[in-house]
């Protein structure tokens, strides 16, 4: 039996290619299925997601087992054939899954999301009844490979985005965020990142001011939250707990002079501010003030590449890991097929036996 992946990712194809081969969640139990089902195959698994589109089966073939995932995608006018798509062949299949549970080839390295994601794509197969003993064992190692890598190296160590950083600094601040309220200043990419951070982490409440009304009435819809015009936002800034600068402002829009007597009045209620605008958006010397906490874009994506350089320096030590449990799947394939082997041999002589006549 040999295992087989077909595929593409981030690594090798853009994302207008990824989108056509995307598997809709409502289609991937059947699709599974059908894959299983075709006699040159027999075991199947389908992860989708926004980076990578990966079909593992189990197969007698190598070259049958590839062309026949290629002839059921072909109805489906999803042939994977070309420079973008890549195929691996038993070993290098397995370290191939091993590696992307892992995190380690992952957009971001390190990662935890596509463990879940493909835990998902696992229990999918299954429930179509799709996967039998090498898929099932394959996976089933799979996610102890990713159980350890986590446990074992710091791989998963630090945050990684300006968002991820800014999110990880204000709970040191503030402990959980869900009594927070965040304003955003501007309506930029990054700051809507950022403060989409913050949402998910369940903010109490969040305000969006912007020069063009109209931009942070939509920004402030997308976050569940208010739009306030720009030149009013200091009316609501009593309650702000956590401030995102992100104008195109050419000079401060917030001063050490204005915020002092505001933090006077909060009565000794801390300020999270993050100031990502180029130029900057707050005086660095309100930091001077008691209570308040300031991260420019440079010092948050420091903190963002020390992190990501923590990660780097395990690669080694988890592709160690990985080589270790490849060795031992392959190990245990190889001996399962030398016990079916010799299971069918001694099936053949007790044929052969019953066929030889009596005295």
């Amino acid at each position: 039996m040999e295992l087989l992946c077909l595929g593409l990712s981030h690594r090798t194809a853009p994302i207008e290619l990824r989108e056509r081969f995307a598997i809709a969640e409502s289609r991937l139990g059947t699709l599974t299925a059908e894959i299983a089902a075709h006699p040159d195959l027999g075991e199947s698994v389908v992860v989708s997601t926004c980076n990578r589109v990966e079909f593992y089966v189990a197969t007698h073939s190598q070259a049958h087992g590839f062309e026949a995932i290629n002839a059921i995608l072909g109805n489906h006018g999803l042939e994977m054939r070309g420079d973008a798509f890549f195929r691996r062949e038993t070993e290098d299949a397995v370290r191939h899954l091993f590696r992307v549970v892992s995190g380690l080839d992952s957009m971001v390295l390190g990662e935890t999301e596509i463990l879940g994601q493909v835990k998902k794509a696992y229990q999918t197969a299954q429930e179509a009844k799709a996967t039998s003993r090498h898929l099932n064992k394959l996976f089933q190692r799979a996610f102890n490979v990713a159980k350890e890598v986590r446990t074992q190296t710091n791989i998963t160590r630090g945050s990684v985005s300006v968002g991820s950083v800014a999110v990880e600094l204000a709970e040191r601040i503030f402990g959980k965020l869900a009594a927070c309220h965040v304003m955003i200043l501007g309506a930029g990419e990054m700051s809507e990142l950022t403060a989409g951070a913050m949402q998910a982490r369940g903010v109490k409440s969040i305000f969006v001011a912007n020069r063009s009304h109209e931009r942070a009435v939509a920004l402030a819809e997308k976050m569940g939250g208010k739009a306030v015009r720009f030149d009013e936002w200091t009316r609501e800034f009593t309650e702000v707990d956590i401030l995102i600068g992100s104008t195109a402002a050419p000079h401060h829009v917030l001063t050490r002079k204005q915020l002092e007597p505001v933090m006077a009045a909060r009565r000794q209620r801390p300020l999270f501010c993050i100031d990502l605008a180029v130029p900057r958006d707050i005086d660095p010397g309100v930091n001077e003030l008691d209570g308040v906490y300031l991260y420019d874009i440079d010092s948050l994506q420091a903190i963002a590449t020390q992190s990501m350089e923590i990660r780097r320096s395990e690669l080694t030590t988890c592709e160690a890991l990985i080589n270790k449990h490849v060795g031992e799947f392959t190990a245990w394939m190889s001996s399962e097929a030398i016990r079916l082997s010799e299971g069918s041999s001694e099936c053949r002589r007790a044929q052969q036996d019953a066929q030889v006549p009596g005295i």
